[in-house]
Formats: C-alpha cells, sequence, structure tokens
C-alpha cells in the first residue's frame, strides 16, 4: 500500500520520528534510477538491481513547462465511494483521483520531511499548555470550498468528529491522532483552529496530509453519519483543490478532471487530468500505444518488458515505504486461532513466491521480515522469531497441534477439511503467480486452497471490504507515517484491519512508538509493536513493492515518488 490492489497505511512525521523513518539509499549495482532509460535484462538478485534512489519524478521548474495538455492516467478501478476518509474509499484509485482535489495541510519531501501546504495552511505548531499538547492550525483565509465557502475552523472540528472514533455510525479509514483529541475550538478568528489532546501525539502532521491519505473535507457533508456515509457515493460533489471535476464517466470508465478557474494558489501547469480505468495487466499495453501517459509498472514483469520494448519511454524507479502481503482473515473458523494462521506462515516459501513476482526485474528479491517498515529504513529489523522461516514441519506440528489432522491428503477437525479461499483480483499477474504457489505449498502440509478470482471493481468492496476470504493478496502503500499510518490495519480496532484479529501488546507499542520524545524510543517501540504482530499473525509481509513507473520523457514532476507527494499545480510537460 494498499488496498483496491494497494491498501494505503500511513507515514511517520518530520521532527521526532521522521529521523527514523527517513530512507536509507541502497546501493545496489547497475543503474542510476534517474529516469533516463531503460535497464538490462537483470535477474531479481539484489546485486544486479539498481540504486534505489529516494525519488524519481524528472523534476522542472514551473518556467520550463509548457502551459496546458492533458495528462492520460490509468487507475485500477471506477469507485463507488468517492471519499478518501471512508473506510471504502481508503484505496488507490479513489486516493489518485481526490488528491488533486481536496484539501492536505502539508507536503512530504523525498525522506517523509513534513512542510506546511501555503495554499491551505499559512501555520502549524504544537506546544504544551497546562501539562497538555495543543496544535494551533492558522488556515489560509483565500482557501475555499467549490460551493464557495470558506475553508474555516468549523471544517476542522467536523472532520475531528467524524473520525474520532466515539460515534460507530461513522465508518472512517482510520481514527488514529483523532481519537486523542478532547476539544478543537476557534482561536483568534474563523480561520483558526485550536487542537487539544488527552495525551502526547508525536505524528500530529499525519493529519490532514496528502501523504497519509488524509485529507479534509467539507464540515457541510460531515455532521451526520448518514452524510458522512453517503455524500461521496458515487459523485464528488464538494472540492477544493486545484483541480476540479469535469466529469465522472461510469459509461466510458473515466473521471476527468480539469483546472479550475477559481483555485487562489499557482496555476496548475496542465488543463486537464484523465483517468481510465483498466486492468492493471492492460496498463503497460496502454502506455505502449499513447492512450495514458504514464503506468505503475509495480511488479508486472511483463509489463516492464512491454515499457522496455516502448520506443522512447523513460523509467522512474524508487524505493518506497510499500509492500506485498498475504492477509489471514482470523474472523474465518479455519483461521480464527493463531497457531493455524502461524502455521500457514511458515507452510509457505517467500523466496519461491518473490522469484515468481519479480524473475526479470531489476529489483532486489528479498523478503521482507518487518510489516511497518521496509528494509532500507533506518530502523529495520527483523523481529518475526522464526515466523517468517519457511518450515514446513512445524507448519505441520502447529496444524496437529491446534487439532487439525491428516485425512488422506487434506487436513480435517470435527469432519470439517481445512480448505481455504484464496481470493484474489482479476487482471493481476502477480496475484495468479502468488496464488499458485501457496496452493502447492499448502497442500504440501494438508491444506487445501480455492482460488476465487474477483472482478477488480469487486475485490475490496465485495470481497476484502466485507470479511469474504480466508487469504488475500494485495499490496499495503506507505507513508512517512509508520507509527500512526499503520495503526489502522494493525490495530485491534482499526477501521482497515481486516485480519480481524490484533494484540493489546502491539496496539500499546504503537502508541507509545506516537507519543515518544525521541527518535530511538520511536524506532524501538515500532519493533516492539512489530515483534507482537508476528505473533499475531495476520499479515504476511512478501517483499518491498517496487515504485517502477514507464513515463513520456517529456513528463516532469510526476513518477515514483518515494516518501514524498505530488505537487499537482507543477506537474506537465517540458518545452
Amino acid at each position: 500500500m494498499g488496498r483496491r490492489l494497494q491498501h494505503h497505511r500511513t507515514a511517520l512525521l518530520a521532527g521526532l520520528t521522521a529521523v527514523t523513518l527517513s530512507l536509507a539509499l541502497c546501493s545496489c549495482a547497475s543503474g542510476q534510477g534517474d529516469g533516463s532509460g531503460g535497464g538490462g535484462d537483470a535477474g531479481p538478485r539484489a546485486a544486479a538491481a539498481p540504486k534505489l534512489t529516494s525519488i524519481d519524478i524528472n523534476p522542472h521548474d514551473r518556467a520550463q513547462l509548457r502551459r496546458g495538455g492533458t495528462l492520460n492516467l490509468a487507475i485500477p478501478q471506477f469507485s463507488r465511494q468517492w471519499s478518501p476518509i471512508h473506510t471504502d474509499g481508503s484505496e488507490s484509485s479513489t486516493i489518485s483521483v481526490t488528491k488533486p482535489l481536496l484539501p492536505t495541510f502539508f507536503r512530504s519531501d523525498a525522506a517523509g520531511t513534513q512542510t506546511v501546504n501555503p495554499a491551505y495552511l499559512l501555520d502549524a505548531r504544537a506546544e504544551t499548555k497546562d501539562g497538555r499538547q495543543v496544535v494551533t492550525w492558522t488556515l489560509n483565509p483565500k482557501a475555499h470550498w467549490s460551493d464557495g465557502t470558506p475553508i474555516t475552523w468549523r471544517d476542522i472540528e467536523a472532520n475531528w468528529k467524524a473520525l474520532n472514533g466515539k460515534d460507530p455510525a461513522y465508518k472512517p479509514s482510520s481514527s488514529t491522532g483523532f481519537e486523542l483529541v478532547s476539544s478543537v475550538v476557534a482561536g483568534k478568528d474563523d480561520f483558526q483552529a485550536v487542537m487539544t489532546f488527552d495525551r502526547p501525539f508525536n505524528e500530529w502532521q499525519s493529519m490532514f496530509n496528502g501523504a497519509a491519505n488524509a485529507p479534509l473535507l467539507p464540515a457541510a457533508l460531515l455532521s451526520t453519519p448518514e452524510q458522512f456515509n453517503s455524500a461521496y457515493l458515487d459523485a464528488i460533489p464538494v472540492t477544493a483543490g486545484p483541480f476540479k471535476v469535469e466529469k465522472l464517466d461510469r459509461a466510458t470508465q473515466t473521471v476527468s478532471l480539469v483546472a479550475d478557474p477559481a483555485w487562489w494558489g499557482d496555476r496548475p501547469m496542465l488543463d486537464r487530468i484523465v483517468f481510465h480505468v483498466m486492468l492493471p495487466a492492460a496498463m503497460p499495453a496502454a502506455f505502449s500505444r499513447g492512450d495514458i501517459d504514464l503506468v505503475n509498472i509495480g511488479p508486472d514483469v511483463a509489463g516492464y518488458q512491454t515499457v522496455r520494448s516502448t520506443k522512447g519511454a523513460a523509467f522512474r524507479r524508487a524505493g518506497g515505504p510499500d509492500f506485498r502481503q498475504f492477509t489471514l482473515n482470523a474472523r474465518t473458523p479455519a483461521l480464527s486461532d493463531a497457531t493455524v494462521r502461524q502455521a500457514v506462515f511458515q507452510a509457505i516459501n517467500r523466496d519461491t513466491v518473490i522469484r515468481a513476482d519479480l524473475g526479470g526485474l531489476d529489483w532486489p528479491a528479498v523478503p521482507l521480515n518487518n510489516h511497518l517498515l521496509v528494509a532500507n529504513q533506518n530502523a529495520y529489523r527483523d523481529n518475526s522469531l522464526g515466523l517468517a522461516r519457511y518450515d514446513p514441519a512445524e507448519a505441520s506440528r502447529k496444524l496437529d497441534a491446534a487439532g487439525w489432522r491428516m485425512d488422506g491428503d487434506v487436513r480435517k477437525k470435527d469432519g470439517r477439511e481445512l480448505n481455504l479461499r484464496m481470493v484474489i483480483p482479476a487482471g493481476v499477474t502477480q496475484a495468479q503467480n502468488e496464488a499458485a504457489s501457496a496452493t502447492k505449498m499448502l497442500k504440501d502440509v494438508g491444506v487445501k486452497v480455492t482460488t476465487v478470482t474477483a472482478p477488480i471493481n469487486e475485490f475490496f468492496d465485495k470481497y476484502v471490504n466485507r470479511n469474504d476470504f480466508d487469504i488475500a493478496a494485495y499490496s499495503l502503500m506507505g507513508t512517512p507515517f509508520p507509527a500512526s499510518g499503520s495503526r489502522s490495519n494493525f490495530a485491534q480496532n482499526g477501521g482497515t484491519n481486516h485480519v480481524g484479529a490484533g494484540s493489546p501488546a502491539a496496539d500499546s507499542a504503537l502508541d507509545r512508538a506516537a507519543a515518544a520524545p525521541d527518535a530511538a524510543s520511536a524506532s524501538e517501540a515500532i519493533n516492539q509493536a512489530d515483534a507482537e504482530l508476528w505473533k499475531v499473525a495476520g499479515i504476511l509481509p512478501l517483499y518491498q513493492r517496487p515504485q517502477l513507473y514507464g513515463a513520456k520523457p517529456e513528463l516532469a514532476n510526476i513518477g515514483a515518488q518515494g516518501l514524498s507527494d505530488i505537487v499537482w499545480e507543477n506537474v506537465g510537460f517540458t518545452k
């Protein structure tokens, strides 16, 4: 991430814990990752992989760009829920479409450092008053919603009330940070909000943050749970960004955005952005034909080869905090026992799965052994306690101990077969590879796997979000806030915890990380949380997901972002 093929998690802050998260560049041989060209036929060995830069976007000043033009992009689904802060909208397609449309208070650079986005925020500062943390948000008085309503402290208050978790009728993707706030009141005028916390939250910059996939929405559409849950169903009624919606066209499966003439910031270089819905496997060919200008190749080896053979195509690659993983559903009877889930972990040879996914890409085929950090982050360590190791004999012992005994070729308990439904999205090559590998490996320890291939528009809406799976394969997409950002995926009451299980110890460690007074304490708490998550055995990390893009060479200021945000006003084509 994550989801809708990529599920989003959140990030780590400038200041105290940003030091912990900043990417330590991987010194892998061959290729500079500068977007200038192709790379060779290197296999997936780490030594053959390119240097993993922290950002690769073909940077250019606005003066070097030509005014106007249309940017054509691809997304994997035409969403129903267009609110990115709703649990059903926290996925890659919705987030991609709404980022140019909705307010975010900070911009993240390649190292994860946060700076104020001046279009919306003049200043934000945290202080301690009477022993409590107080954050004062000073808004840009020029900022307004597309209906003409000014953006004021009331919008911040309404977002807090909707996201703080106190009313279960609201369905937010995450309550992290907001649940720690005791009050939001007006400051010196309507354009200042004073937010008081019950306990310290050092990742407060993750709130209303584009890197954390947490934009601000208008108070008028959040005041009741019904509004929060339905206002953005099949519609994007109100915006406040450099672009506005021209048309949501379900018939043609396109979303068209145009530059908003009422925008008060730097005028967008582009006239229009058009998102085209297509299967991920079809995106590289669409790029090769010139139908789209940028393609997220990810770990698609066939797609990589298609882009490599495209005349004039530029490659953009970076190491980011994203990873491929299997989610095990603890709500199902077969996987309700953590011992069984641990056995599934140990029955899967991740090296084989990773080679199948990444073979033919110049990307390191290295297993990931941490849920919250990737291997080229400073605080990364392996806390897996042996559960990451392929050990089918130990997996069999665990299954025996849990009462699942071999009966012929399949294990049974109380007359019921151990048959797991693995749900994968259609048109995603790596998911097909993963299902085939997992089926064979689990069969070797007596676990039957039935693969269900879901239409891509239904994978999350009808299966993952509705807990209708035993195992699901997708990516989790990271941001600069690993403690607070990841919390909703892993905490027991997390809005996007699709495992349906957690641990008080993991929750406590994540809370300590978010409140830590220094980087070392935050790093230690993050790793303690990870160790507890291995015991829960709900998410099996596979590998750091490639941020690998094909791009038209003249496309500037967008590509492999790493931890950075896209500044949509500055995206355009060189002169």
